[in-house]
């Protein structure tokens, strides 16, 4: 059994959800208080073997089995499956609780001022079906939402077109597009026909230049091994290129010791160049077109509150200020805390990292994600003067396995001269 910080967040966790499970029993009686026995026993019965036993499954897969080696897909999916009950109950007691305060108000305003035989009895009164039903269509919502993410939605491919305009851009590259993909996280997929369709996608976009910006894996090398092949047929006129994510370095996990843990990212390195990606640490190539040039950098992951390895000034080297460059750097607040303010300037910064959270409401203008209250950007554009970061949402998924509202991103930048 395992001990600590995570160990102790998630028993918290599982006693809360526990607890929903005796108020939501008590809002499901009052909703089946009419039918016939066997329908209801039929009814709570099953509610608590379901929801109970998605507790249960996800402490022991937390307690009792070995997650040295990082997540596998039996604890990804118990989590999952817990958090859509766990969700889904705390929309139904935030609605029955409602109710039940209603209740309370107005057993208290019908007896104030009475005593004896003239208070009301009950002192407060009945609880309404109709209570109960709201709560279960509107618990029936994030339910249903969470099993589309994990089933449907983390393997619904989105592709996101923009065009990015740049006054210094040499004209040679107006028009250039730019196709990225970012945070494969390669051991969490758990069927490969899908993700080849997203690999199809990329394929017949037919991009100038592919560009990769990190967390290839989750945690060991080996992980992509089944995708080498798959991947290694993504190609474009200018070339692949990639770097580097936290999650590629390996730190989440147990090693034996740091010289396993440092063959392990020599042989992920090696994996990138199975897959025809040129594998970019701290430095810079030169892409021409009719005699024009472009600069591609790459870094190391650099980001705050993850490892700090990438070194711009290093992948900066041999540049001047008024060539045209285009970062890849995994981590977005590598741009919020150093890129944006380089004396160097990089005018388009290539990210990913955040995954937008893997849930979240982008619709008719509107965007929101839990995420954005851990990053400043977190999806999409920002902009700093002339220098402009794009955050990939993610390719892959990591620890919820699904995706609900962001979807899985394929990203098309084309570059334009303004």
């Amino acid at each position: 059994m395992r001990r600590g910080g995570f160990f102790i967040f998630f028993m918290i966790f599982a006693a809360v959800s526990l607890l929903l499970d005796w108020y939501v029993f008590s809002g499901l009686r009052t909703l089946t208080a009419d039918w016939q026995s066997r329908w209801r026993v039929a009814l709570l019965s099953t509610f608590l073997i379901l929801s109970i036993g998605a507790t249960l499954t996800f402490v022991i897969g937390i307690a009792f089995t070995d997650t040295s080696r990082g997540l596998s897909q039996f604890h990804m999916w118990s989590l999952s499956v817990f958090m859509a009950f766990f969700v889904s109950k705390i929309v139904f007691v935030m609605v029955l609780s409602l109710g039940d305060l209603g209740r309370f108000v107005v057993g208290i305003a019908s007896n104030a001022g009475k005593d004896g035989i003239e208070q009301s009895r009950p002192y407060f009164p009945e609880r309404r079906k109709f209570i109960s039903e709201i709560a279960v269509l509107l618990a029936a919502l994030p339910f249903s939402g969470f099993f589309y993410a994990m089933f449907k939605g983390k393997y619904d491919y989105r592709v996101h077109r923009h065009d990015v305009y740049f006054k210094d851009l040499p004209e040679a590259f107006d028009g250039f597009t730019i196709t990225q993909l970012s945070d494969i996280h390669a051991g969490s997929f758990d069927n490969a026909d899908a993700v080849q369709k997203g690999i199809d996608k990329v394929i017949a976009l037919n991009s100038d230049l592919f560009v990769f910006t990190g967390d290839l894996v989750n945690n060991t090398a080996d992980e992509i091994e089944p995708y080498i092949n798959r991947f290694g047929k993504i190609k474009a006129k200018y070339g692949q290129y990639s770097i580097l994510g936290n999650h590629d370095y390996a730190d989440y996990i147990q090693w034996d010791s740091e010289k396993a843990k440092a063959a392990n990212l020599d042989t992920l390195k090696q994996h990138h160049k199975d897959m025809g990606f040129r594998l970019m640490l701290d430095e810079n190539i030169t892409l021409e077109k009719d005699g024009q040039k472009l600069h591609l950098v790459g870094v190391q992951n650099w980001g705050h509150g993850f490892i700090k390895v990438g070194d711009l000034d290093k992948a900066l080297r041999g540049l001047d200020k008024d060539d045209f460059k285009v970062l890849l750097s995994h981590d977005p607040t590598h741009w919020e805390h150093v890129v944006r303010y380089h004396q160097n300037p990089v005018h388009l910064t290539l990210s990913g990292h955040t995954h937008g959270a893997q849930f979240g409401i982008e619709a008719a203008g509107f965007r929101w994600s839990p995420v954005k209250y851990r990053y400043l950007q977190w999806a999409g554009f920002a902009k700093e003067h002339n220098r402009k970061l794009y955050v990939n949402r993610g390719f892959g998924f990591l620890a919820f396995t699904g995706r609900l509202g962001i979807w899985p991103e394929i990203t098309v930048l084309t570059l334009k001269k303004s």
